[in-house]
């Protein structure tokens, strides 16, 4: 399997709804957090999109130079862009970063968002956009001159100069709940993701996506977005899920549904309804606990437990036909060294997931020593 991380570029902290402990995002943590996703051996980390977000592309390209394997999954948003120029932009990424970008089309589903960012379409209409979007992205990247006329987009005579390292393209994930989204997915996109919701409707997804794809000759690879809270006791990792939440109130429980309840994204709905803005009934399924989602919109739940049961959750999804997992934790940078620690050594990563291993070295040395350390010195 693959396992990604995820740079928090909409804020971080070790409370959920509350200013304690939050964490300024800015270069230096997130380049922190990346760094050592890349060291730790994740094979890259979700850069998200949105008005509360720093822009991702940006982000991802500061990251290039100061990370060594490390793939960045961009979120690209249909609407706000042409397709030429994101194909540019793509093309461009890709070869300064010698392939290591992916690409995370999303649709929106906020209304007051998409207003604040010049988008009025509707639900479907979007889909729509975005498989329009796609089309036109595909062909410039594989070295088209592109003529395209649809309801949404058109372009005469397109073209790139430059093509990008990954061919035809790099990868395509998205991730969507409705039946728009689930045509779209098996149409056109690569990997399809899903939020953490409890195994046997992530299966009926896969099992909706795999069908509508085949129906079109494709195949499509399938991914999962979901929080971790792992810690060497299943006693230690509940007390750190009630801690994350220790500082939601009511208000801020009902004010989050509100916004959940505008949106028209089937994904969000079927989040904010695991939880139903109920504290007290979080355990959804097995160690999947919808804290999380009870005052942040998207992904909105996370395994809990200890070492072995987080891995073996993890691995029930794999047998689903999940191979991708983009992971996070409170606060991001911490816990991509606990998850590294605890639960990556009980995965079967991918190749290009593996730590890379410098050689052990142990300071014996008692406090007021001489401060010189043998480097040889080998552990038993």
């Amino acid at each position: 399997m693959d396992v990604f991380w995820f740079l928090p570029s909409n804020g971080d902290g070790r409370y959920l709804g509350s200013d304690k402990g939050v964490r300024a995002v800015d270069y230096d943590y997130l380049r922190q957090i990346a760094q050592a996703a890349d060291q730790l051996g994740f094979g890259g980390v979700l850069i998200p999109t949105g008005v509360t977000c720093e822009d991702p592309w940006v982000v991802a390209s500061s990251m290039i130079p100061v990370t060594r394997n490390l793939k960045f999954l961009v979120a690209l948003r249909p609407g706000l862009t042409s397709p030429t120029l994101a194909a540019r932009m793509t093309a461009t990424l890709d070869r300064f970063s010698d392939g290591r970008l992916l690409i995370n089309i999303v649709a929106g589903g906020d209304p007051v968002e998409l207003a604040g960012d010049g988008i009025y379409l509707g639900h479907d209409a979007r889909y729509d956009l975005c498989g329009e979007f796609i089309t036109v992205w595909k062909r410039l990247l594989a070295g088209e001159t592109v003529n395209f006329k649809g309801a949404h987009i058109q372009v005469d005579g397109a073209k790139l100069s430059f093509p990008p390292v990954q061919e035809p393209h790099p990868p395509l994930y998205f991730g969507g709940s409705s039946e728009a989204a689930h045509h779209l997915a098996a149409a056109q996109l690569d990997y399809y993701l899903s939020w953490g919701e409890p195994p046997a409707a992530v299966a009926e997804k896969i099992a909706d996506v795999k069908a509508k794809a085949a129906a079109q000759g494709r195949q499509v690879k399938f991914g999962l977005r979901i929080h971790i809270i792992v810690r060497e006791t299943a006693a230690e990792a509940w007390h750190a899920a009630n801690a994350l939440i220790a500082y939601v109130d009511d208000e801020q429980v009902r004010k989050a549904g509100e916004a959940y309840q505008r949106s028209d994204s089937v994904g969000q709905q079927r989040m904010a309804n695991l939880h139903k803005g109920n504290k007290n009934h979080l355990e959804i399924s097995p160690n999947l606990w919808a804290g999380v989602g009870l005052v942040r919109g998207g992904a909105g739940t996370a395994l809990v437990g200890d070492p072995d049961t987080v891995a073996a959750r993890l691995l029930e999804y794999a047998d689903l036909g999940i191979d991708t997992f983009v992971l996070s934790g409170y606060p991001h940078l911490e816990e991509v060294y606990r998850v590294a620690e605890l639960v990556l050594p009980k995965l079967p990563l991918n190749s290009g997931g593996q730590r890379r291993k410098a050689k052990p070295v142990v300071n014996l040395s008692p406090v007021g020593d001489t401060g010189q350390v043998d480097l040889r010195r080998k552990t038993g």
